[in-house]
């Protein structure tokens, strides 16, 4: 949905995206990170909503931050997308009678989708590397436990290398993963044997 808005014609749903995309990409996760965490706590309206029911616990911060942060990304990936879906098609869509929706779900959505697959898989590797990133508040993900491990045993190497050897593995699956969706969604590009 943001990739649409971001790629519409209408003005201010396309720049509320721009805005939105533009500040999140430019800022560092970590500081996302901590003022979710941190800031939102300080607002006197948060705390007496019920959302304070859920971004008290880190977990659900920590989560929120990731969210918002890969929204952003993934925006300008699937824009790109939908952006590279040519004219001609478009026009060849139009000749043939189709209507908005329709040419948007069986043309120029699954076009984008398998332009936009390279990226996206890019991006799911970096978010399961910035989960990394969530141990600073407090949350015990791998990057936590190894260094608690660390502190406990004096062992660093062999516990950095168990947490890197787990995301290893982790970004092998989404890599793969992305490997069989391009496989699914691009038949055209099959080596026939």
């Amino acid at each position: 949905p943001f990739a649409l808005a971001r790629a519409s014609s209408l003005k201010i749903l396309s720049r509320t995206v721009y805005y939105y995309v533009f500040v999140i990409r430019g800022t560092p996760l970590l500081v996302q990170i901590y003022l979710i965490y941190y800031g939102l706590g300080t607002i006197q309206f948060i705390r007496e909503s019920f959302f304070w029911i859920l971004l008290k616990e880190p977990f659900f911060c920590g989560v929120l931050a990731l969210v918002i942060n890969t929204v952003a990304y993934t925006t300008e990936i699937f824009r790109g997308g939908i952006e590279s879906v040519t004219k001609g098609q478009i026009e060849s869509c139009k000749s043939l009678g189709m209507n908005k929706f329709t040419m948007y779900f069986k043309i120029i959505l699954p076009c984008a989708f398998r332009q936009a697959l390279p990226g996206y898989g890019n991006e799911m590797i970096l978010m399961v590397k910035s989960t990394s990133l969530i141990s600073l508040i407090t949350i015990m993900e791998m990057t936590g436990l190894a260094r608690n491990i660390m502190y406990k045993n004096y062992a660093p190497v062999e516990a950095f290398l168990a947490a890197g050897s787990i995301y290893l593995f982790l970004n092998f699956l989404v890599v793969q993963f992305i490997k069989f969706l391009e496989w699914k969604y691009n038949p055209h590009l099959r080596i026939k044997a």
